[in-house]
C-alpha cells in the first residue's frame, strides 16, 4: 500500500473513531494506520457518580454490568478498576444515564 493511501485511510479511520463509528478493524490494525484511540479513565468518584446518576444500588449496578457486588465496591473504593467492555459501558452511562433503562 502506498504511503499516501495509507495516510488517507488513517485519516478516514481517525474521523470514524472520533465520531464513535464502529469499524471492523482491531485496535492493533487501527494503530498501524496511525489512529489514536482515546483511553478511558474512570476514577472511583466518577464510578460512584455514574451509579448515583442512574439511581441504582451497588447490587443492581453490579447485576446490570454482569460483575460481582464486590467489584463495584472495590471500584468505588479505588482498590480495583473496571476493564474492557465494562469500562466502556460505564463511560457510556456517564454520558447518557438514561441508557440504563435499556439494560434493565
Amino acid at each position: 500500500m502506498t504511503s499516501k493511501l495509507k495516510e488517507a485511510l488513517g485519516d478516514f479511520l481517525q474521523g470514524a473513531v472520533n465520531a464513535g463509528v464502529e469499524t471492523p478493524f482491531t485496535e492493533r490494525e487501527l494503530k498501524e494506520y496511525g489512529v489514536k484511540i482515546k483511553k478511558i479513565e474512570l476514577a472511583p468518584k466518577k464510578i460512584k457518580l455514574v451509579r448515583s446518576k442512574t439511581k441504582l444500588s451497588q447490587a443492581v449496578f453490579a447485576k446490570i454490568l454482569n460483575v460481582s457486588l464486590s467489584s463495584v465496591r472495590q471500584w468505588e473504593q479505588g482498590t480495583r478498576t473496571p476493564t474492557g467492555s465494562t469500562k466502556v459501558l460505564i463511560n457510556l452511562l456517564s454520558r447518557q444515564p438514561a441508557l440504563v433503562n435499556n439494560l434493565m
